[in-house]
């Protein structure tokens, strides 16, 4: 007789994985399956040259959640997060540089050598945010309203609305601001000095096909300020081994528990019978039979893609297909011969600013640029550049004296206009070239220092890892697709229009990052209709 599994969960990625531990923690028969060869889905380290490894999507620890990280156990399964020595650096021009530290004392210092007023302005700025960010991170960690679901769901929106309204009204009208104002609206309310409007602005663009202006990109600002390390809010890391260590550590959690994992298992269709997800169809043929099914893909392409025509409406998967996607990202991996030698602060031996988050992006009027360029043209003229050095950190990902460089870059279009396209090889090479030109304006043996690279258009990001228009956070973060409206109204209590199908990806809240908090809220969802037989 053919094995009936509790769950089987869509996608060996981070919050399939955290799903799945929790599950099989709870003593339900659990199987993970990845279409790929290996588990993690975008957070995945591999050798891209000889010698040379690095993180291949993900590239940055901040946002995992502690809570996930303890309960699962990650550090005795391997993980080890050692911190940045600085948060980051912002490359102006030939002679000058922001480089910011930890700690309010140093920012402050290192803000006043730009304004003065400005730097009088952190603490309200640091103390505003947070106060912000508290409310959100409660909120976190809990199954949003559902939009039409009766009265317990009011019942739910009032207990969730109960944090804001014991706010000061001060404060509440901060969280109106952050959820509707543009980063550049909001921060212009604290600072005036163009290279700190920009310092603050990045956070508000990253992953986000949006400028600085544009309304809406405050709350990816404060989205970006919920993480943590070792305790520390606001530190960033890196995971030794790569981000792949990170979902190692949790496939490790997760099989400890008792979960079967399988790789290069290509899903191709969720089975379902009178109304009810029964299992799932693979590639092959193969029928794998679940009680319930739990989905760490894009809801957009889980209901296109993988759901029956009869299993949901036409109404509601047009709902799901008007889900917007696409971060406007580009990523490449180089190895390197030798540190970059930036004209601002000269040598290529390892200093502070070679180990933080190296940010070319100098003034809120580059952001914008960057952003109206690939409106027109498809990508940034000149392109935003986030570039990580983790092997300034953990020598186990490049060859003694050499480097590997992770290089996040900001705009590109998901589609170039036609008649261009990114499955061309000649406009991702063409755009790689440009992305090394930008750095080498800045560092300028940069270029003659990449031995090689791995290059990987929204198109790449798409068809390796499943992100929608090479979306990092499956949905965009726009008012209109967060808390009870993501992934669509109706739909924000994981659970999907089939009933035993729920959603356990950055598709559902609290949205993008490698947190964990989908997979985990996720998992207690399907553990509450499971002891109340409703699977």
């Amino acid at each position: 007789m053919d094995k009936i599994y509790d769950v089987a969960v869509i996608g060996g990625g981070h919050n399939g994985l955290v799903t799945a531990a929790y599950l099989a923690k709870a003593g339900k028969s659990v199987l993970v399956l990845e279409k790929n060869d290996v588990v993690g889905g975008a957070a995945v380290t591999e050798e891209f040259h000889p010698g040379y490894r690095n993180s291949v999507a993900s590239y940055t620890v901040s946002l995992l959640s502690a809570k996930v990280s303890a309960e699962l156990d990650l550090a005795r399964h391997g993980l080890r997060i050692v911190e940045r020595p600085v948060a980051n650096f912002w490359p102006i021009d030939a002679t000058r540089s922001l480089l910011m530290p930890y700690g309010f004392e140093a920012r402050r210092d290192a803000i006043a050598a730009f304004s003065a007023r400005d730097a009088a302005r952190l603490a309200d700025y640091d103390g505003t945010l947070e106060r912000a960010a508290n409310v959100l991170r409660g909120l976190l960690l809990k199954t949003p309203p559902n939009a039409g679901g009766g009265l317990f769901e009011l019942l739910r929106g009032i207990a969730a609305g109960r944090g804001v309204i014991a706010l000061a009204l001060a404060d509440q009208r901060v969280l109106v601001d952050l959820f509707t104002k543009s980063a550049a609206s909001f921060l212009e309310g604290f600072f005036e000095n163009e290279h700190v409007l920009a310092a603050f602005a990045f956070d508000g663009i990253v992953g986000t096909l949006a400028s600085p202006y544009t309304p809406g990109t405050a709350y990816v600002l404060l989205h970006h300020c919920f993480g943590e390390v070792h305790g520390k809010s606001g530190v960033w890391g890196h995971a030794i081994g790569g981000m792949g260590a990170i979902t190692a550590a949790m496939a490790a959690s997760a099989r400890a528990e008792g979960a079967a994992i399988r790789t290069g298992c290509v899903v191709a269709k969720v089975m379902d019978d009178s109304g009810r997800a029964t299992g799932l169809q693979l590639s092959t043929g193969e029928i794998i039979k679940a009680r319930a099914v739990a989905a760490n893909i894009a809801p957009k392409l889980l209901v296109r893609d993988l759901l029956s025509a009869a299993a949901v409406t036409v109404d509601t998967r047009a709902a799901f297909a008007r889900i917007e996607t696409g971060s406007g990202t580009f990523r490449m991996n180089v190895a390197l011969r030798e540190l970059p030698n930036f004209t601002c602060r000269p040598g290529t031996a390892p200093a502070p600013h070679h180990g933080a988050g190296i940010v070319i992006g100098p003034t809120l009027g580059y952001l914008d640029r960057a952003y109206l360029d690939a409106r027109r043209d498809g990508w940034s003229a000149e392109p935003i550049v986030e570039m990580l050095i983790p092997s300034t950190l953990d020598d186990s990902l490049a060859p003694p004296g050499h480097h590997v460089a992770s290089l996040f870059v900001q705009h590109v279009q998901p589609r170039l206009p036609q008649p261009r396209s990114w499955s061309d090889p000649a406009e991702r090479e063409a755009f790689a070239d440009l992305v090394i030109g930008t750095v080498d304006a800045y560092a300028p043996n940069f270029r003659a220092s990449v031995i090689a690279r791995q290059v990987l258009s929204p198109l790449d990001l798409e068809q390796r890892f499943g992100l929608p228009d090479g979306d990092i956070f499956h949905a965009q973060l726009g008012l209109g697709q967060l808390f009870s409206a993501r992934p669509v109204l109706g739909y924000a209590n994981y659970r999907s229009p089939l009933k035993g199908l729920y959603f356990c990806g950055s598709g559902a809240h609290p949205g993008g990052g490698v947190t964990g908090l989908p997979g985990h809220n996720a998992a207690r969802e399907i553990l509450a209709d499971f002891r109340l037989k409703r699977v």
